[in-house]
């Protein structure tokens, strides 16, 4: 059994240090947790090892970037060939092109590809070519759904019942410091009632540059959008000159095609991050050829300039690439047919347990709920503060049992993870959730502290 929090341990010693140099104690929200974060020394596989010499099963895969695990040998060994010949260049690589073809092949709605370095640029970028094309300045988008840090794709990403009125949802800064300009121009609607959305989206049609929308938002419970939902949103946007903007950046692991391909509904763009990295900063848009044109720096007028010194370099590519590959469609089935295997075991945990909870998810993702209501939209998977709590101390628990998942209870498999890992899962849940019904002291838990981590990916 591990210790944390131990403030003896190398993990918050380090935290200690980097306070005095770094805001709050490092460079990422997501990966805080009070009272310290547990700083990594190296990985490999499934397995992680932090500085005080702790392995863990690796659940997190660093928010669902790693798809095979860490440090796999042959992506290694294609970044391996590619640094002697130098990381970064001036110009562009035949990688870049090998990579971008295999997204066009593999998503349906994709035409062209425009590289980035992290899914809040590949939004940003999304919401950008959709205003170029279309002249018009507004975005609508789902309450609550996270779809990275740019101004107008936060707004009413995170807001809590004290913010929300009677009727409909409305627009609320997702940062202090938010200029009211850009909450006129953002339209909140509920996720997955296709008839609110109707109504709140219909008088702002005209102004609407894109609909942006997370077809398997972890905010909104990491449920799936329905396809009434979808094909409405579809429907519309067709209707109204209006851009459809998947946000696929978790998504993508769920299908060969992405989770356009298992939905059957496809956008005009998709934002793209995470695994088509293969362990390294990346970004994309991809879509149809005519919206994808604003970026061609051939015409006379670019309608979108589009620079970044670190978009499509050699080193993401090559590793992008080689991790697509060996994605294959066998592959992917067999991942996702181990994710509904981890998440019929979390659910027997629960049960043996006696826990009223339920497990979400899809493919190879999967969330932990101490709850049994029905979850459907934002509000319905918003967790409340003893929630939060009892979350928390559950998440310490696997901790000190050896396993890594998001503070809040998401997880997600990679292709290192074998069915001996997920039973291992399931008798921790199961005992973590018995030892939370005794409410034993803090030796089995550590201390009740504010998780202090975001919901950020």
């Amino acid at each position: 059994m591990a210790r944390y929090p131990d403030p003896a341990s190398r993990s918050a010693v380090l935290f200690e240090r980097a306070q005095a140099v770094l805001p709050g104690g490092n460079s990422r929200q997501s990966v805080y947790r009070a009272p310290y974060p547990i700083y990594i020394r190296s990985a490999k596989g499934a397995l992680v090892t932090d500085v005080d010499g702790v392995e863990r099963t690796d659940f997190l895969n660093n928010f669902t970037s790693l798809i095979h695990g860490h440090a796999h040998g042959e992506v290694m060994r294609v970044v391996a060939e590619q640094l002697p010949l130098g990381s970064c260049y001036a110009g562009p690589t035949e990688a870049e092109i090998m990579l971008a073809e295999l997204l066009c092949e593999r998503l349906p709605s994709a035409d062209r590809v425009r590289f980035a370095n992290s899914g809040t640029e590949a939004v940003m970028m999304a919401i950008k070519a959709a205003r170029a094309h279309t002249g018009r300045p507004k975005i609508a988008k789902s309450e609550g759904a996270y779809h990275g840090t740019y101004d107008y794709a936060e707004v009413s990403e995170g807001v809590g019942p004290q913010a929300w009125s009677a009727g409909d949802p409305s627009a609320v800064a997702g940062a202090r410091g938010t200029p009211d300009g850009v909450l006129k121009d953002v339209v909140v609607m509920p996720f997955n009632d296709a008839a609110a959305a109707e109504r709140i989206l219909t008088p702002e049609a005209g102004k609407l540059a894109a609909i942006v929308i997370d077809p398997l938002p972890n905010r909104c419970g990491l449920m799936a959008a329905s396809r009434e939902y979808l094909t409405f949103l579809r429907d519309f946007a067709e209707r109204h000159g209006i851009v459809l903007i998947y946000d696929e950046v978790i998504s993508f692991r769920i299908g060969y095609h992405g989770a356009q391909g298992v939905f059957g509904v496809l956008p005009d763009l998709t934002a793209l991050g995470k695994i088509i990295g293969g362990g390294f900063p990346v970004g994309a848009v991809a879509g149809r050829e005519a919206i994808m044109a604003v970026f061609d720096p051939r015409a006379s007028d670019v309608a979108l300039p589009h620079a970044g010194t670190f978009n499509a370099n050699p080193i993401t590519m090559v590793a992008g690439l080689a991790t697509m590959r060996l994605l294959d469609e066998t592959r992917i089935a067999a991942l996702n047919a181990l994710g509904e295997k981890t998440r019929e075991a979390l659910r027997a945990a629960m049960t043996e347990a006696g826990v009223s909870g339920q497990v979400t998810g899809a493919g190879s993702l999967f969330r932990l709920y101490l709850n049994d209501r029905p979850l459907k939209d934002y509000r319905s998977a918003f967790v409340d503060a003893d929630e939060k709590a009892r979350m928390a101390r559950l998440s310490r628990y696997f901790l000190n049992r050896g396993f890594m998942l998001a503070p809040y209870g998401m997880g997600n498999l990679s292709t290192a993870i074998d069915e001996a890992d997920i039973a291992r899962l399931a008798t921790v849940l199961r005992d973590g959730l018995r030892a939370l019904q005794r409410n034993t002291d803090d030796e089995e838990f550590g201390p009740d502290l504010n998780s202090g981590a975001s919901t950020h990916g």
